[in-house]
């Protein structure tokens, strides 16, 4: 989807329309979520200060974010999907792979059901979408950012390795900002210089994701739409409007975090081993405390009891927080019910 949620907002607010919108909050300890192209145009984008946005664009305007409508048309963008394939596997409200191999609809091409899927999503959700088709997961996610907004782009197999050599290395997808400047470093800017490189220098420099760059690094990736991928985590995080200092009112926050995850979980029935704490502070430094239990989490108690032991490894503080959050993750038996927890 095209700036999925600023959209649905200029959608629903005619005087949105063709104006500068950030889905967030303009406070102070604000972040922008998401942003329109009309944002886009001076700098603003997700993940961005609040206060830096408003720099960049001062005629930005920010509306409070509407998960619940999000949702919703989510799910009607999906029962689309349903009618052209079985295949599809979702990453997020906004984006997923498709396979329609099968050809559930028998439309001639695979570049002719894109564009029949895009034109009932506007016609039914008033939303533009954009569409990648290619003969793999990682050639059709980079054709889906060729021609948006509101566009689509094909990788035929004939054109494949030769269309990712010339890309730059931070269009890759997979490839962070972090690791991005670490192969500039290396000399690596495009990917025909990531394909130049052996296996040997990549495993020396990248570890255990060598082979994933020598094979996208040529156009390959055999990883099949998977439509029963399981959701890996489920977190919750709060920025404050001030920084805390004091461990009884950060625990505070931290519990009520807590208690959001273990909803999700028990409205799902999954349980998970490893719970993670993380907080940024003051100077925006961002630290991680992770523990992981020979079997699932399934007490709520517990599940505070870990995390609270996690933020504890933290005190004294050097300086405030001005963010904590939590996440649970490895969801799965582990080693079975009747193993001993950690408080056991």
């Amino acid at each position: 989807m095209d700036a999925f949620f600023a959209s649905v907002e200029q959608r629903d607010a005619p005087e949105l329309r063709g104006r500068p919108v950030a889905v967030g909050h303009g406070a102070a300890r604000g972040v922008v979520a998401a942003a329109s192209y009309e944002a886009r145009a001076f700098g603003v984008r997700s993940a961005l200060p609040s206060v830096t946005a408003i720099r960049r664009c001062p005629d930005l305007i920010f509306v409070p974010p509407r998960f619940e409508v999000y949702r919703a048309v989510s799910r009607q963008i999906h029962d689309i999907f349903a009618d052209y394939t079985d295949l599809i596997q979702p990453l997020s409200l906004d984006e997923a792979y498709l396979d329609v191999t099968d050809n559930k609809r028998g439309i001639e091409t695979a570049w002719a059901t894109a564009r029949a899927i895009r034109r009932r999503i506007r016609d039914e959700t008033g939303l533009t979408a954009s569409a990648g088709i290619s003969y793999n997961k990682f050639l059709a996610k980079l054709a889906s950012d060729h021609r948006k907004p509101n566009g689509q782009f094909a990788v035929t197999p004939d054109m494949g390795a030769d269309w990712v050599a010339g890309l730059p290395i931070e269009r890759f997808h997979g490839v962070g900002p972090v690791t991005a400047a670490k192969m500039k470093r290396l000399g690596i800017h495009t990917g025909a210089d990531l394909r130049d490189r052996s296996t040997a220098f990549l495993a020396a420099n990248f570890g255990s994701a060598a082979d994933w760059y020598h094979r996208i690094a040529r156009g390959q990736d055999d990883r099949p739409v998977n439509p029963h991928r399981n959701r890996k985590s489920s977190g919750s995080e709060t920025t404050f409007s001030r920084d805390l200092t004091d461990p009884a009112a950060i625990e505070a926050e931290l519990i009520g975090q807590v208690d959001e995850v273990w909803d999700w979980c028990v409205a799902r029935e999954t349980w998970g081993r490893t719970v993670t704490v993380k907080v940024r502070y003051a100077d925006f430094q961002q630290v991680t405390r992770s523990r992981t239990t020979p079997a699932p989490v399934r007490r709520r108690e517990q599940l505070h009891d870990t995390a609270r032991a996690l933020i504890t490894t933290l005190y004294p503080l050097k300086r405030g927080l001005r963010l904590v959050g939590v996440t649970v993750s490895n969801f799965g038996e582990g080693e079975g019910d009747d193993a001993p927890s950690l408080f056991d």
